[in-house]
């Protein structure tokens, strides 16, 4: 795996071993920040569920001021921590080890990127119903089919690559 764009560009970024986590691809990942290249400059960047944290380090990689990473697997957070420390930007992340259901609503964002582990749907639902502000973009199988709204926000636009999908979502007066 590595750093598409940026300035750690086709840096490599280490895996955890197992299928515990699932990386999100690098053409997924690539055609996300597509997206987002104009609204990541200077924000802060939740991945959650953020396995080695490639995510929230391509975000860094592109601009982002700041990425805070949720992730529970101890496996995962090592890997995370030494992918971190390998690109020298410890001091621009926060790394959360948690339950991302305990800890997302108590992070302030401007961006958040969910990908919570494909055969739990109960864990999209609950984070989804908990956040109020920001865009949201969640990463889902495209068999799974997510809501147009959930308590406070309003898909906006679905991105189908394969058997992944990323749907996004933002409060309904911030589109």
């Amino acid at each position: 795996m590595r750093v598409i764009a940026g300035e750690f560009r086709s840096r490599r970024l280490k895996s955890p071993p197992g299928l515990d986590t699932r990386p999100t691809p690098d053409r997924l990942r690539e055609s996300l920040f597509s997206i987002l290249a104009p609204q990541v400059e200077g924000v802060t960047f939740v991945d959650a569920y953020a396995g080695c944290g490639a995510v929230g380090i391509e975000a860094l990689s592109r601009g982002a001021a700041r990425a805070i990473f949720i992730e529970r697997n101890r496996g995962a957070l090592r890997v995370l921590h030494e992918n971190l420390r390998s690109l020298g930007i410890e001091d621009r992340a926060g790394v959360i080890h948690g339950n991302v259901s305990t800890y997302l609503e108590s992070v302030q964002a401007d961006i958040y990127f969910l990908d919570p582990p494909y055969d739990r749907p109960q864990e999209y639902d609950a984070c989804l119903n908990s956040l109020a502000s920001g865009l949201v973009i969640v990463q889902h199988a495209s068999r799974h089919a997510l809501l147009d709204e959930y308590r406070h926000l309003q898909r906006f636009r679905t991105l189908r690559q394969g058997d992944n999908s990323l749907s996004f979502y933002a409060p309904p007066t911030s589109q």
